[in-house]
């Protein structure tokens, strides 16, 4: 429905979802407005010494915090990575990016209207003073104005081009979220703050789930090395690790930067590869690059400590309901539609299943990008069968008019010496992952009210007796969130170290893949024209591509003159050519394409 503006690419249900929620918060503003105003009147005013529009003020003030809550319920949601909520909803949290985003800037501008309504409100009556007042049983103004600032400075970092520019400086003054909430609980109390309490529940449990997966170091088994300064990272996993394409994993590498998580698009098949799992990586930044020049050195380390978060991915594949699947990629945007024709390769080989037909559009830079297509065949790809997958590439390369070949380096594979202490990546809450996640919230929240209900009994009620004006307001808030703390903790690390013991065992099963392996020094298939083909599948994969130099794709002439009933394109890549792509589908010139809202924002 949209392609350009403020919200992005947007399709017609977000945008009816959108309209709908903006709807709620206006027709909350308006009901909370019209009944306190009907109580404002001269007399009332003239009561508390303030003119009729100082009271509508603070009114208005007040209501604006109210529906800045609506949307803080709700801004934790997306960002909570293992949610069982967004997978009912059949959302991913990569996809779900755009609404924390949405929610953020509500959230910022009816709080920042609030706080400054309150401040003109403050100077007009000659109350000032009130913004540092800490109150010990009532509203906490200078908590307020604090969680205020916090919010304010994760809101600037935020904007677009700051966070494209200077990144680093976006994602460290986000973990200012932990000061931003504390505060915020602090400033209206623990019993308001329960309307934004399941969101920030669910998260709560997320993130402590990925802290303590983060907390094993990876087994890195090899790597292999493309000559356009890209990698592929392998990781062992335990057969039990199952996920689906265009998947996620977060890494970590504490020789780098122990505080960055990097997340990339896994490209292996969990099934084709069941102990193997693989992310690519193009040296296009300062982290990536450095990673890049630690593994592609003449003599690389035999061990390189990472950590890992995920993989996070969508719980089915909705995309193979079309009967032609055109995927469009710009650069290594290609990496999450290796993922997706991997998938198919299984289903078509193993399984028999029909499958789409592909048409691949990637657009590279230089000719040394191409050897980026070597990595849609795993590194043992001799057993896989192409014949039974229509497979077409179309692959541009755009600042070059004809292949180069001279001073390359091979591609080749590096095979590192994990420590015994190195743990194959496994589910971090074994193969039951919703059923051991509700018994952690469900066991977590029981356990949080138990011991609450204890805390009021026998250390709150004999000070306050039940008459909220002795006992510290702030005191009794803290005492709430340290004890919802410890319940998720202890909750989830019991469980978590159960199936840590039951992946224990697993993991001894695995065999041991250290050192190099019988294959050889891999060479590209695109690059090098004079070599070899060594398999039938390398074969099958280089008669499928057809490689154009000095042009770009005209991509509204080929996406529209794809015939059959259903057309899914799906796009990954710069900005600008994922608006081009959502522009054609949207045009309305045929009726067979349709656009895949999968998105790969992270």
């Amino acid at each position: 429905m949209l392609v350009k503006g403020p919200l992005g690419i947007v399709s017609g249900i977000e945008l009816a979802f959108f309209i709908m929620f903006i709807a709620l918060l206006i027709w909350s503003f308006s009901t909370y407005l019209h009944n306190s105003f009907a109580n404002i009147t001269p007399k009332s005013a003239a009561k508390n010494h303030e003119k009729i529009w100082e009271s509508k003020l603070d009114s208005a003030a007040l209501r604006l915090g109210l529906v800045g809550n609506i949307c803080l319920a709700f801004l934790f949601f997306p960002v909570a990575r293992g949610s069982s909520i967004l997978a009912l909803f059949g959302l991913t949290s990569e996809g779900s990016i755009k609404y924390h985003i949405w929610l953020g800037h509500l959230v910022m501008l009816l709080f920042t209207a609030h706080g400054v309504c309150y401040v003109i409100y403050w100077a007009a009556t000659g109350q000032i003073s009130e913004m540092v007042q800490w109150d010990k049983t009532g509203i906490s103004n200078i908590a307020g104005e604090l969680s205020l600032l916090f919010g304010l400075i994760m809101w600037v970092t935020a904007i677009p081009r700051i966070r494209r520019k200077i990144f680093e400086l976006f994602f460290y003054t986000h973990y200012l979220y932990i000061l931003f909430m504390i505060f915020f609980i602090l400033h209206v109390g623990m019993s308001y703050s329960c309307i934004m309490l399941p969101g920030f529940y669910l998260f709560l449990v997320d993130r402590f789930l990925r802290f303590l997966q983060s907390g094993t170091r990876a087994r890195l088994i090899c790597s292999r090395v493309l000559p356009c300064e890209t990698l592929e990272l392998n990781f062992a996993k335990s057969p039990g690790l199952k996920y689906n394409p265009t998947s996620v994993m977060f890494i970590n590498v504490p020789s780098i930067s122990k505080m960055q998580w990097h997340p990339f698009t896994v490209t292996s098949n969990s099934s084709l590869e069941p102990e193997k799992i693989s992310v690519v990586i193009k040296a296009e930044g300062s982290w990536t690059k450095k990673l890049y020049q630690m593994v592609s050195t003449p003599s690389p380390t035999d061990r390189i400590e990472v950590a890992v978060e995920g993989p996070y991915g969508p719980d089915s594949t909705h995309f193979l309901r079309h009967d032609t699947l055109v995927m469009v990629s710009g650069g290594s945007g290609i990496t999450p539609f290796i993922s997706i024709i991997r998938e198919l390769l299984l289903m078509s080989t193993a399984l028999k299943c029909r499958v789409p037909k592909v048409v691949l559009i990637c657009a590279f830079k230089s000719s040394l990008d191409l050897t980026m297509l070597d990595l849609i065949l795993p590194m043992s790809s001799t057993s896989i069968d192409m014949s039974n997958l229509e497979l077409q590439i179309e692959a541009y390369v755009t600042r070059e008019t004809e292949p180069k070949t001279d001073g390359s380096k091979p591609l080749r594979a590096i095979w590192f010496k994990p420590l015994a202490t190195d743990a194959p990546i496994s589910p971090i809450l074994g193969k039951n992952h919703w059923l051991c996640l509700a018994l952690i919230i469900a066991s977590s929240f029981i356990m949080f009210l138990i011991l609450i209900g204890i805390i009021t009994r026998y250390y709150i009620y004999p000070i306050d007796h039940n008459s909220n004006a002795i006992f510290a307001n702030w005191l009794r808030s803290v005492l709430n969130m340290l004890t919802i703390c410890a319940a998720i903790a202890s909750t989830a690390s019991a469980v978590v170290f159960w199936n840590k013991k039951k992946n224990a065992m697993q993991n001894k099963q695995i065999q041991n893949m250290e050192g190099p392996a019988p294959m050889g020094t891999p060479e590209s298939l695109f690059y090098n024209a004079d070599r070899e083909l060594e398999s039938l599948p390398q074969q099958s994969l280089a008669q499928a591509t057809n490689v154009h130099y000095g042009g770009r794709p005209d991509l509204k002439k080929m996406i529209l003159e794809f015939k059959g009933l259903s057309v899914g394109v799906l796009v990954s890549g710069p900005k600008k050519l994922r608006h081009e792509v959502a522009t054609i589908c949207s045009s309305g010139l045929v009726e067979n394409v349709h656009f895949e809202s999968i998105s790969f924002s992270w």
